[in-house]
């Protein structure tokens, strides 16, 4: 009997063991919320456009780009690293503009 118990014990005692090293350390899922798959329009940062499978539509990309401030959006053409490019104008300015898989938008 008492072989059974301590055997018990040290079962849960190893299933919680368990549990704790799996949220913790360097091993742990990073936050969806440090690296969104998808960027908000209002996010726009300067970070480099990331190559990948496109989902976006012409004209979801369109509105992704007039919602990060940029008029007249023109010419857009996905490109086979499938980065959204084109035309617009952004305080007066033309530029060309870009947009990647995750939401990202640089203008040139």
């Amino acid at each position: 009997m008492k072989i059974l118990t301590l055997t018990a014990a040290g079962l849960a005692l190893g299933i919680a063991s368990s549990a704790l090293a799996q949220g913790q350390g360097p091993m742990a899922a990073p936050s969806a919320a440090a690296n969104p798959a998808v960027k908000s329009p209002n996010d726009m940062g300067s970070a480099p456009l990331a190559k990948g499978h496109n989902s976006f539509t012409m004209g979801q990309a369109k509105g992704r780009i007039e919602k990060a401030g940029y008029t007249a959006v023109s010419g857009l053409a996905l490109h086979s690293d499938g980065i959204w490019q084109g035309q617009a104008t952004k305080d007066g300015q033309s530029v060309r503009v870009a947009l990647d898989y995750k939401g990202n938008i640089v203008a040139q």
